[in-house]
């Protein structure tokens, strides 16, 4: 039985506005890459070798970086939605271009996690499920959808985003389908997966199940997400293959220029060009390509904006700069 993808990454990230002005999202840097490689290389290590990016929002720039895959071990290929269709129409519009597989495991463009995809697959083929759903559990579900399980983890029922939730099992973003499943979603127009198709699917008694894993999960969906999460895979707290190998608990790019006496530290990721100048304090952040960061500068759980000038003698705290 074979196994394709599709990963969701045409959002327009207004949640991280204005660093998504020049960038979608799930192309914004993290832990060292953009975030995409890292949902990639998931795949990849699940077994899956053929994935579609679903994209909208500035569609031009994947391309380039990722190509057709061969660099990454994976064919890649690539939809564009000229106009906005939905989770749903966007998935319908992707499979069209995929080869010939049993499942589809579909991605959410913003959510870095540490579950293992591989077993979701195998739990989905040993339950002959039409469609399985990736559930974790948080401590409040009322800005996630609720997902409800029977015994034996079949979905009773799934809420998208309500004020009385009635559990605290959530939709963490990662679906695997069976093909058969996606052809039924309409064609050609604006679908919600969460609000339209996983209710009708269990009103016609299709078989959605829940997996459930409680291992490392954040939607990566506003600045202080997107830094924690690089924070978090260069510190090693989540794992990813698509992090650069490296010493110590942050990242110096080898033609960045770290002057004298600056302490890098707490996952914090250098681009190239950047230049720190000395008695700089840098924790926890991400300092984009060609920024300078003046003499006697604090920075801490910050994004700087690729060639952002920082005068010297800054503190900069749970910020980001230069967008």
């Amino acid at each position: 039985m074979t196994t394709a993808a599709i990963l969701l990454v045409g959002g327009m990230g207004t949640r991280l506005q204005p660093i998504t002005n020049k960038s979608p999202k799930p192309m914004l840097p993290v832990g060292g890459v953009p975030f995409t490689e890292h949902q990639i290389l998931k795949a990849k290590a699940a077994g899956i070798s053929e994935i579609v990016l679903a994209t909208s929002y500035l569609a031009e720039v994947f391309k380039p970086y990722f190509g057709d895959g061969s660099a990454f071990g994976i064919k890649i290929k690539y939809a564009v939605e000229e106009v906005a269709l939905g989770t749903g129409g966007a998935i319908q519009n992707a499979a069209s271009l995929l080869s010939p597989a049993d499942q589809v495991v579909i991605f959410n463009g913003d959510v870095l996690s540490a579950h293992d995809l591989a077993a979701q697959i195998k739990f989905h083929k040993e339950m002959q499920a039409d469609v399985t759903l990736y559930l974790t559990q948080v401590a409040d579900a009322r800005a996630y959808g609720c997902v409800e399980l029977l015994p034996g983890d079949r979905v009773k029922s799934f809420l998208e985003k309500s004020e009385t939730p009635p559990s605290n099992l959530i939709n963490a973003g990662c679906y695997v389908f069976n093909r058969s499943i996606i052809d039924e979603i309409p064609v050609g127009r604006v679908v919600s997966i969460e609000r339209e198709s996983f209710p009708q699917l269990l009103a016609a008694d299709k078989k959605v199940f829940g997996f459930v894993d409680s291992s490392y999960w954040l939607d990566i969906g506003t600045p202080a997400a997107l830094i924690k999460a690089s924070k978090d895979l260069i510190t090693g707290k989540v794992f990813s293959a698509a992090t650069p190998s490296h010493d110590g608990d942050s990242i110096i790019s080898k033609d960045a220029k770290v002057a004298d006496r600056c302490t890098i530290s707490d996952g914090s990721f250098i681009h190239p060009k950047v230049v720190v100048e000395s008695e700089c304090e840098i924790s926890g952040s991400i300092i984009g390509e060609g920024a300078v960061i003046g003499a006697g500068c604090k920075v801490i759980d910050s994004f700087i904006a690729p060639n952002c000038k920082i005068p010297a003698g800054t503190v900069v705290i749970n910020n980001y700069l230069g967008f």
